[in-house]
């Protein structure tokens, strides 16, 4: 019963999500044309490597450990070590702020300094709230994450509207507006999580001894270093366009992803929020084999059961790809409805990847998912480029099927060992 009410939470959560992210696609389009869209795309890649590489990685070990230091109650000294690890990253950033800066002056693309500093701060903040949202998904605070996951998705197209209409059109101006969205739900995410801790004031510093920091960055490392590869395949498509065509072929791009690929990534969130927690408990410190046969078998029906709807989207994808554009997006964004279906396929394929790839984070066996994260990874971005420099734009959608076939496959191999 409670795992149905927990998933009624999500769904709720994740149905205003997706519609917001549509919604957003929509308005944004109406204000923006190709060109500065696809400035945007290409700023949002550096929150990207934020994300995958300094603050993603971290946020993982964050999210893994809050079932362990609950068992061992201690949540105080496992929350104080998190705190420290995201301060060093807040730290990483600042750094790589100055060098981004640094790199513009050179090149002389001073005027983008301002765009790369709203999109950096952006990173850092979405970067607290994604580890505050991870504590709370992993403590089951179904509720907190729905509220969470679509006021951010709406405050997010209301204040970049009003960014837009207070300073112009521009890059620039959504930039602003996402950072302050992140900023009002990192502060209620504060709220909510010192709430959690008043909850559990049973939990307290214990003799456990466990050196949280150390457990954590353990855990976290292999997400930061293949976060470097995901990072270039997953930026790659926008630059090799960027490179090979121009900025308004990235904004076609970059809608043809945000309604096939993106929601299916939502979709697969949904999943993993309700999944992985459960999972986690399950396993426990992954010692005790029977626990790991249980979820081993788990995540192999999760698997067939997202493949099959994988296909099930590619084939409605083609039915409704005209009706989907012309309802969603402006009227010079509408030519680039024939990639629709493959991106979905695309987005389907890593999406299953993702589900099986529970399985070893379940088991504290991050470091099993580096060859087949970095391996796919430097494959889907030789053939981004290669695609891109050869087709245009369907070379980059060949690059993300391509990329979504080989990590499905690789990270199947690896997880569907029942491990001893």
């Amino acid at each position: 019963m409670r795992v149905l009410k927990e998933a009624g939470w999500i769904l709720v959560g994740q149905v205003a999500s997706v519609f917001g992210a549509l919604a957003l696609v929509r308005i944004l389009t109406e204000y923006l044309d190709p060109i500065e869209y696809g400035e945007l795309a290409l700023s949002l890649t550096i929150a990207g490597l934020v994300n995958q590489v300094v603050m993603g990685g971290i946020t993982n070990g964050i999210s893994r450990y809050y079932s362990i230091a609950k068992e061992k109650n201690d949540l105080q000294g496992y929350l104080k070590k998190s705190w420290k690890l995201i301060v060093y990253a807040t730290l990483i950033v600042g750094l790589l702020a100055l060098l981004i800066s640094g790199w513009l002056v050179l090149v002389d693309k001073i005027h983008y300094i301002r765009l790369v500093a709203a999109i950096l701060a952006f990173s850092i903040v979405s970067g607290y709230n994604g580890a505050i949202n991870g504590i709370q998904n992993a403590a089951r605070q179904r509720p907190v994450v729905a509220m969470h996951s679509a006021l951010d998705a709406w405050l997010k197209i209301a204040l970049a509207v009003g960014a837009i209409l207070w300073l112009g059109a521009s890059s620039i101006s959504v930039a602003l507006g996402y950072l302050l969205s992140a900023c009002l739900i990192t502060v209620s995410q504060i709220f909510f999580l010192r709430r959690l801790m008043r909850l559990n004031t049973e939990s307290k510093i214990t003799n456990s001894h466990e050196n949280w920091a150390q457990c954590i960055w353990m855990y976290s490392w292999p997400f930061s270093v293949f976060g470097v590869f995901t990072w270039m395949q997953q930026a790659s498509d926008r630059w090799a366009l960027q490179t090979f065509e121009t900025s308004a072929e990235v904004g076609q791009y970059v809608v043809v992803y945000q309604l096939g690929f993106a929601p299916i990534g939502m979709v697969v969130g949904l999943m993993m929020s309700l999944v992985a927690p459960v999972l986690y408990q399950k396993s426990g410190d992954a010692k005790d084999t029977a626990r790991n046969i249980k979820v081993h078998h788990l995540i192999r029906r999760i698997a067939i059961a997202s493949l099959m709807l994988t296909l099930m989207g590619f084939a409605l994808a083609f039915l409704a790809q005209e009706w989907m554009f012309e309802l969603l997006v402006a009227e010079n964004y509408q030519g680039a409805s024939v990639y629709f279906p493959w991106m979905v396929l695309a987005g389907g394929l890593f999406a299953t990847g993702q589900m099986i790839s529970i399985k070893l984070m379940s088991e504290i066996r991050s470091n099993e998912l580096l060859k087949v994260k970095i391996g796919s990874s430097l494959i889907g971005l030789f053939v981004n480029f290669f695609g891109v420099w050869w087709i245009g734009i369907s070379g980059a959608i060949l690059g993300l099927v391509v990329f979504g076939l080989v990590y499905l496959a690789w990270v199947s191999k690896i997880s569907m060992k029942i491990s001893s």
